[in-house]
């Protein structure tokens, strides 16, 4: 699962750097999931530079390479994975879906392990690494202690969950307004692997009140 990201963020780079040129060449936009839809044949029709149309050609056909690996990874993890109980009250959770659900039930391993939820948000990189003593600041911690597998998996639940759940949609909209899109996500992803934390240890369906409860 962990070269899957990996082949999944280089399959994103491919897509940014061709809506780049399309937008920059063309003055047009193009979503990521129209270009996963592009054959060579149609990269070919993209632009009448031909210097641009072997560089299009070029991204498609990466595209598409990487995007057969990465479902042949899938299969493979779902064929052979031993499904825990955790994962199937996982998938309750907003923005968690298969993958997802796999990743964190992989990476995550014995929920027991972690004493208490603050524990496992800090493992999960959600919360900010800060030394705080007498309600003041003394510095910071390590920030790359965690696990960046489970920090992207929850960043990742958290755009999704964004588009789908008026509630939380509503929770990121007013954290975006006062700090900004990063720290909206940030604050939606913390929420989110709380959230899971009791959901795994308690072997329970997700709750939207308890989430968003005052």
């Amino acid at each position: 699962m962990r070269r899957r990201l990996m082949f999944v963020r280089q399959r994103t780079s491919h897509i940014l750097s061709l809506q780049s040129d399309i937008t920059r060449n063309l003055g047009s936009k193009m979503s990521a999931r129209e270009i996963k839809k592009l054959d060579e044949t149609d990269a070919d029709l993209l632009f009448d530079d031909p210097f641009l149309t072997l560089i299009s050609r070029s991204h498609v056909s990466v595209i598409d390479f990487l995007s057969d690996r990465i479902k042949e990874i899938e299969k493979a993890v779902i064929e052979h994975v031993k499904i825990k109980p955790e994962f199937e009250v996982l998938l309750t959770m907003p923005g968690i879906g298969n993958i997802l659900g796999l990743t964190i039930m992989l990476e995550v391993g014995d929920i027991g392990r972690f004493p208490e939820v603050g524990n496992y948000s800090s493992y999960c990189r959600t919360v900010k690494s800060e030394k705080i003593s007498n309600n003041k600041k003394k510095g910071k911690g390590n920030q790359k202690n965690g696990n960046r597998y489970l920090a992207w998996a929850y960043v990742e639940a958290a755009n999704i969950a964004k588009r789908y759940y008026p509630e939380i949609e509503k929770f990121y909209n007013h954290k975006k307004a006062k700090s900004g899109n990063t720290v909206a996500i940030k604050a939606l992803s913390n929420k989110l692997a709380r959230a899971s934390y009791y959901v795994m240890k308690d072997q329970v369906t997700y709750d939207e009140k308890k989430l968003f409860r005052s």
